[in-house]
């Protein structure tokens, strides 16, 4: 077969000679790989990314399986999202990541490419890449970092983060345990070792047939993770062969797959707008009644944090991903193709559970249905969502009055205040986080409980905003409120005493106003201004799609499928 990489390599005599050339001056004899595929390796490495610091040596071993398999692999940086340092949101660099990815890929002499991933959204920017160029792809992510010990207990990123800082700012840890807490979590490199969204995105690419199967719970450093890395290496050789690209594997039934096993996992919220972010790059609409159609048909059987007791190296010693997918084999499309070349039923044939206290059989589930709730009602028209395996059980039929928060800095100013109006049956409101509010849509919708409630034992309250908030964190929180406040939506317009309510098993959510009362508030509302007036943040600003669109920008989505086709480039002179 004539790969594409020929029209740069092999074709006319001065482009050829010309671009042969290039590779020589890299020490690359272009006459040992003539007629053979050239892989790219799209490594989001960085210093600024601690997840990810772990990726060179995974790319060693991806080369390494690529040369094997005949073919040339040139590595190239990509942007790397890093959710630690990276403010207001990495979120807000998701759709430059992929653009990154795609552009490289279009415009480059290259037949398939391996996605080196792991932090929170580097997996999902370059599956969205990797599907609007649709060249063969396989992604390999580099792992949950081990476990930090402290007086005892297994530390998990994140998770435990946020329960001790509630501990520590009502004095009940003391400033050298804090201090000892901050060595656990810093045990080593690699993703958040509890079900957050690294670690639910990995699992999700494995779910989507775009991983190698029970790769994604290797830690870093592991052999294993070396060994798939390089078996990865190989797979795209006969990925690019066989002319199989993400759209063949990443279909309709796949994206349902996926789903089911975001349920059984008990994961993060946000894989809900990046899976319906790649999936629109494919032309395929996931809505939210999708999400929640299979969420009340798919018990949870992952026994893990947030949701849980266990961190993800349980997961991996029972079996990992396929050892789920196993348990709900019958709730699946099996016939759906993956990386492997076969389907997920060939996949699965051989995989069995080693440890039904990490993961429960279907007929005992850890929780009977999915984990996670589609609400509605005049308060969020185009729906929110509640991670019902993490919130409180007493708190999902509540009414209570509103106590509202403009934006974050007055949250963070007010929210400690022993003069703050709240009781602990009041509703937390956050207005202005969405996607074109901060913009980003930042992880700002675990609202803090307030420290005088906290002092008094509250441990949960319901929370609602247009914000997302880390897959490792937990409580009644209503997330994702469409339209958000700064593109109109009826959050807006809600002012404290506001009666709120909200009722879990009815899917709805809603502000006690008349509709006479509502509609008047927001005519007289006030439109939102931005103090981004260029740049990044304003195109962001002005293109950016909403939640329940994935938070995709508007021309990167395809409205038919003419806007499908990948138009590749014209190969001259540069």
């Amino acid at each position: 077969m004539k790969f594409r990489s020929q029209e740069w390599f092999e074709g006319r005599d001065e482009l050829g000679f010309q671009h042969r050339a290039a590779l020589r001056t890299m020490g690359i004899n272009a006459d040992h790989y003539r007629g053979r595929p050239v892989i790219g390796i799209a490594n989001s490495w960085s210093e600024l990314n601690n997840c990810n610091i772990c990726l060179r040596d995974v790319a060693a071993a991806v080369k390494r399986g690529i040369l094997s398999a005949g073919a040339l692999p040139l590595e190239f940086p990509t942007i790397s999202l890093g959710e630690e340092f990276m403010k207001p949101t990495s979120m807000l660099y998701r759709n430059l990541m992929a653009m990154d990815v795609e552009e490289t890929l279009r415009s480059n002499p290259l037949d398939g490419v391996v996605l080196l991933s792991n932090c929170d959204k580097t997996g999902p920017a370059q599956l969205m890449g990797a599907a609007s160029a649709n060249l063969p792809a396989i992604q390999v992510n580099g792992g949950p970092r081990v476990a930090g010990v402290w007086k005892g207990i297994e530390i998990g990123s994140g998770t435990d983060l946020w329960k001790y800082w509630d501990e520590y700012r009502v004095g009940k840890i003391s400033v050298e345990d804090w201090n000892a807490l901050e060595q656990c979590m810093s045990c080593g490199s690699g993703a958040c070792n509890v079900m957050g969204t690294a670690s639910t995105m990995s699992a999700l690419a494995e779910g989507l047939g775009m991983m190698l199967p029970g790769s994604s719970t290797f830690p870093p450093g592991d052999p294993g993770r070396i060994r798939v890395a390089e078996e990865s290496g190989r797979r795209i050789v006969a990925l690019v062969e066989r002319d199989l690209k993400p759209s063949d594997i990443m279909t309709e039934a796949a994206f349902d797959n996926a789903i089911r096993l975001l349920m059984a996992l008990g994961g993060s919220t946000n894989a809900i707008i990046h899976l319906t972010a790649i999936a629109g790059r494919l032309g395929i609409n996931l809505d939210l009644e999708r999400f929640d159609r299979l969420s009340r048909t798919t018990p949870c059987l992952a026994d893990l944090k947030p949701s849980g007791q266990h961190l993800i190296h349980a997961l991996h010693g029972a079996g990992g991903v396929p050892a789920v997918m196993k348990e709900i084999e019958s709730l699946l499309d099996t016939n759906c193709v993956t990386v492997t070349g076969t389907s997920v039923d060939e996949n699965l044939r051989a995989v069995a559970s080693s440890d039904s206290s990490v993961v429960r059989k279907l007929s005992n589930p850890f929780k009977a249905e999915g984990t996670i709730a589609l609400l509605r009602g005049n308060l969020a028209p185009r729906g929110a969502i509640l991670k019902t395996s993490a919130a409180s059980q007493h708190l999902l039929k509540h009414e209570g009055r509103a106590v509202v928060f403009e934006g974050y800095a007055e949250m963070l100013e007010r929210i400690d205040d022993p003069g703050l109006d709240v009781a602990a049956d009041s509703v937390l409101v956050l207005k202005n986080c969405g996607p074109k509010a901060a913009p980003g849509m930042p992880e700002w919708g675990a609202i803090p409980i307030p420290r005088k409630l906290q002092a008094a034992g509250v441990k949960d309250m319901v929370r609602i905003s247009d914000a997302r908030m880390s897959g490792t964190s937990y409580g009644t929180v209503v997330l994702h409120a469409c339209p958000e406040a700064a593109d109109g939506g009826p959050l807006s317009v809600i002012q404290s005493g506001d009666l709120i309510q909200l009722d879990v098993s009815q899917r709805r959510l809603d502000v006690m106003l008349s509709a006479d009362e509502l509609s008047g508030r927001m005519a007289r509302r006030s439109p939102h201004r931005s103090p981004h007036l260029r740049g990044y943040p304003r195109l962001y600003i002005d293109h950016v799609l909403q939640c329940d669109e994935g938070c995709d920008f508007d021309f990167l989505r395809p409205k038919n499928a003419e806007q499908l086709a990948f138009v590749p480039p014209v190969v001259g002179r540069s």
